[in-house]
Parts: C-alpha cells; structure tokens; sequence
C-alpha cells in the first residue's frame, strides 16, 4: 500500500478541472460546430447531439461501483488514457463517407468515459478538501473547467476556422483539432500519474461481500432524503432554458442573415462566444464562488438565480437587431455568460450540500445525472422548436423556459451556513 500524500490543491485541482472539460466540451459544444461546418442540420444536431447526454444522466447506476472498487486515483488516471485514445479515433473517422454515424459512435464511448470519470473526479474534490475549502475552490475549479471551455471551443474551433479557410478541407481541419486534443489529452494522462495525490480518504467504501444490497442501499439513502421533491425540482429546472438555448447558439452564430442568424464564420465564432464569451463565464464562475464563500449559499441564492436566467435576454437582442458589429456581438455573449457562470456556480454548490455524507461520490452523481436529464430533454427537441419558430420566437421561448428555476428557487430549503468559510 503506498504512503498517502497531501499536495497544495492548486497542483491538482486546476488540471483535473481542465482535463474534466474537455471531453465534455467535444462532446457536447464542439460537435455542434464540427457538424455544422460539415452540413448536418441544426434538428439532427440539436437530437443526436443531446442524446450524447445520456451517460451523464444514467452514470448515478454505475456510480456506487465507482465507490466500491479501486481508488477515485485509480480511476481518474485510467479514463484519461481511454478519453486520449478516443479523441484521436474521432479524427480518424472524420474522414470517413458515413463519418456522421461512424464519429457519433466514438463520441458515444467518449461521453461514457468521461461521465464515469466525472463522478471519479468529483469524489476525489470531495475527499480530498474540507467543506470550506470546497466552497473557496469551487470558483478555481469553475475557473480551469471554463478555460478548457476556451481551448476547446475557443481556441480549437478559431483553428478549424483558419485551416478551412487556408485548405478548403472541412474534414481535413477537423481530423487536425482532435489530433491536437488528443495530445493534449495525453499530457494530462501522463502528468496527473504522477502528481495527483494519494489522500488516506481515497479508498473504496466498505460494504463486506453484499455489493448489490449496497449499490440498492446507495439509492435508496438519496431518495429517502427529507424535500426530495424539492431537490429533485430544483436540479431538474434550474437549467431548464440554458438546456434549449445551449444547442442553438453556435447555429444561430453561424447562420446567415436571410435566416435569422448572424453569419459570422467559424474563426469568428471561436473568438466571439468560445474566447470573449467563455472567458466571461470563467470570471463570473470566480465571482461566484467567492461570494458563497464569504456569505453562505442561502444568502447568494436569488441574486445567482437572477444572474443566470436574466441575460439570456440578450439573445433575443441579437436574434432582433442582427447587429454586424463583431465587438457588439462579443459585448452581448459576455454579459450573458458572465451572468451564468456567476449564476451556476449555486447549483454546483448546492450540489455539493445535497450529497453530503457516507456515498457523496455517488449522491453528487446522482444529482449530476439528473442535472444532465435536466439538459437531455429539452435539448433534443430544442432544434425542432427552432426551425419551427425561427430564432427570434425561439429565444423568447427559452426565457419564458426560465419561470420555472424562480419558483423552484422559492421553495428550496438551504442551510444558512453551507459553504460559508468559518
């Protein structure tokens, strides 16, 4: 058995952050782009891409399994080498003719590898930091995850827009940002071998020889929490708009004018929402999480519930006026993400105070899983919607889609010192 190490948190939690973005943000943002360059319609992406959601809404069935075997180490380490390996299958079979069928197959495997390190990830936070220190560092996490945001939405698909410009070959860019990712993928594989630590709290839950009794036992102590209803109504709507709104951004981007979009190109894009944007999202997830710590989740609430939903009002603006000013465009996305990251980071936290006890790991799995349920179904029929609306209507929709998070944000119950530092 190896000595347990204790290293400074900012040796660890930002790259683990950052390499737990970045087969979401492909799998979730960057498919959006790439399928778009390569002409897929925005109902086929809005559908296939949310069904990608699905491991991450049914990963609290294998969480538990997470607990039981292996250290949270062990895990964490071993999914990064097969996220590396995936990402540089999907830029294989870019070029393949029925690339769409054949990447969304990979993607797939992807999708469940990183859901699964997910909860690896998100139990070794918890175990690894006190409860005020979780609190404090839920900005910096927030922080290298949105900055993975950056380098894969932003960076990466600037880069696909230059070798589409400079090549003319779609398929042929696309093949050379995954390669890059994998790389890159590669790199944190090999560097969190090495420097993550090994807290004497990383180990596999005790449960004897009754695995089944304990992964039923698992789900049964979540569910059985008093106000389940409303935790349940509060995960399940806090991003009930985002959820649709999320799907038709980088389409409504790219689209030209004639049918309601903005026309920007795809280098565009990256600077405008996956640069600009999601930097601001960065600075208001920062934002956030040192407001909670210094005033408690409960007195944050309502100020972050606002944050979030409020700005998406901006995209009603822009699907209105049209405007072609790149800077006004890069104005507009960074108010609204700015708003959410500031916002978001309540459901995180709130998160974190639900699973509180015995299975954390997998009670946040849980709860994450049905935050992405929460995204899933909307999200597939978020394309359809559009179409038939058109992005003006649409928009107007997904505010109106916000009414829900605001009630649910009235009934939920919080301890007024949760996540405050003492």
């Amino acid at each position: 058995m190896q000595k347990a190490q204790v290293r400074n948190p900012w040796s660890w939690i930002p790259t683990l952050y950052f390499g737990q973005a970045i087969p979401y943000v492909v799998v979730m943002t960057l498919s959006v782009t790439m399928y778009k360059n390569l002409g897929i319609s925005n109902a086929d992406i809005a559908l296939y891409t949310s069904w990608l959601y699905l491991p991450w809404v049914i990963k609290p069935l294998w969480s538990p399994f997470v607990d039981m075997f292996r250290t949270k180490r062990w895990w964490v380490v071993g999914l990064q080498g097969i996220i590396a390996a995936s990402l540089a299958l999907v830029a294989f079979t870019i070029q393949m003719p029925s690339f769409f069928q054949v990447s969304l197959a990979v993607l797939w495997l992807m999708a469940f590898s990183s859901a699964t390190h997910d909860i690896a990830a998100d139990g070794f936070y918890m175990l690894g930091l006190k409860q005020h220190e979780q609190a404090a560092f839920v900005g910096v996490r927030s922080t290298f995850y949105r900055l993975a945001n950056i380098a894969g939405q932003g960076l990466l698909v600037y880069l696909a827009g230059e070798l589409i410009k400079s090549t003319g070959d779609v398929a042929y860019a696309w093949s050379v940002v995954f390669f890059v990712l994998a790389a890159m993928f590669i790199a944190l594989f090999v560097y969190h071998h090495v420097i993550l630590p090994r807290p004497e709290s990383d180990r596999a839950v005790e449960q004897g020889d009754n695995y089944l009794k304990e992964f039923f036992t698992t789900f049964a102590t979540f569910f059985r929490r008093k106000d389940i209803w409303l935790i349940l109504g509060f995960i399940l709507t806090y991003r009930l708009g985002e959820s649709q709104l999320i799907k038709l951004v980088t389409p409504f981007l790219m689209d030209p004018l004639a049918k309601g979009g903005l026309g920007l190109t795809t280098s565009q894009v990256g600077i405008a929402y996956g640069t600009v944007g999601v930097t601001a999202l960065t600075l208001g997830g920062l934002a956030g999480g040192y407001l909670i710590s210094r005033l408690g989740l409960k007195r944050c609430l309502w100020l972050m519930v606002f944050s979030v939903h409020l700005p998406d009002l901006v995209f009603v603006y822009l699907a209105t006026e049209q405007p072609q000013n790149i800077y006004v465009v890069s104005a507009a996305l960074a108010i609204e993400q700015f708003g959410y990251g500031f916002g978001f980071t309540a459901m995180l936290l709130y998160m974190i105070m639900v699973s509180e006890g015995a299975h954390k790991t997998a009670h946040y799995a849980i709860c994450t899983g049905l935050m992405a349920l929460g995204m899933m179904v909307p999200g597939m029929f978020s394309g359809r919607i559009q179409e038939y609306m058109g992005y003006q209507n649409f928009f107007i929709w997904v505010c109106v889609a916000t009414i829900p998070a605001f009630i649910m944000a009235g009934l939920v119950k919080i301890d007024p010192e949760f996540g405050k530092k003492q």
